[in-house]
């Protein structure tokens, strides 16, 4: 575990955390919105009743979904002002300033489910932050993991020149494993800390932790929800290529 990487990206997370809020409100953004958000609710099924741990969890969104609807949620992140942004929107949901690769505050086999929702490309403790997961797990629960896809990353993507498709450019190559600085985006002014790794990497680390995987989706704006897309370029971008990879695993018994 890299201490320095570490503190450098919680201090990342600390600078911009009310912008993050603002960027995911209370429904998320618009690609969790149409594409990533089914999937996990999918993979998920009903948790009514279930503990569930929102690992990465930032302003809450997802912990107050998953309470509203039914759960025992925990929703932890290793950024104060994060948590300090959750509490305030929900002081009755049981928030932690934890790390996910120690999850320090969440007792062995005591979680029904994790749910690690764009998480894993902003840690630079991957194999740690897995293996906490498989830790906290109840014997054959579920953990649901989205992250950014590391083959087609927004950094480097630009239109073509028709406005028809879209083009990737690397500046380095895709196996290997490396921290990346992206430029500001949106309403954001502090360069993203993130971390490259090729997609296999994940597999492997799900693998070493001791999972079995047993679905893995690259979710879409599917024909039936098409109509939630506010304009033609949003449609075209959703249906084109996929933004994240959502995996779901299991913890054998």
């Amino acid at each position: 575990m890299n201490t320095n990487e570490i503190q450098e990206t919680r201090s990342f997370w600390n600078r911009v955390a009310d912008d993050w809020h603002e960027q995911v409100g209370d429904d998320g953004d618009r690609n969790r919105i149409l594409n990533s958000d089914p999937v996990l609710w999918d993979f998920a099924g009903n948790i009514s009743g279930l503990t569930v741990l929102d690992a990465g969890c930032g302003t809450g969104y997802l912990t107050r979904k998953l309470s509203e609807r039914g759960a025992c949620v925990i929703g932890v992140d290793f950024s104060e002002k994060m948590i300090e942004v959750a509490r305030a929107k929900a002081p009755q949901l049981d928030f932690r300033v934890d790390s996910c690769s120690a999850l320090s505050s969440v007792q062995d086999g005591s979680v029904d489910l994790v749910i690690s929702n764009y998480v894993l490309m902003d840690t630079p403790d991957l194999d740690e932050t897995v293996h906490a997961f498989y830790r906290v797990l109840k014997g054959t629960a579920i953990a649901i993991i989205i992250f950014s896809h590391p083959c087609f990353p927004a950094d480097y993507a630009s239109d073509t020149p028709d406005g028809k498709g879209v083009q990737y450019r690397w500046e380095f190559p895709y196996f290997s494993q490396r921290k990346l600085i992206a430029p500001p985006w949106g309403h954001f002014t502090s360069d993203f800390i993130w971390y490259h790794r090729p997609l296999s990497d994940y597999w492997k680390a799900f693998r070493t932790a001791g999972f079995d995987v047993l679905q893995i989706e690259e979710p879409r704006l599917t024909s039936d929800r098409q109509h939630l897309a506010l304009n033609e370029r949003e449609l075209q971008k959703s249906t084109s290529r996929p933004y994240s990879v959502a995996f779901k695993l299991k913890k054998p018994a």
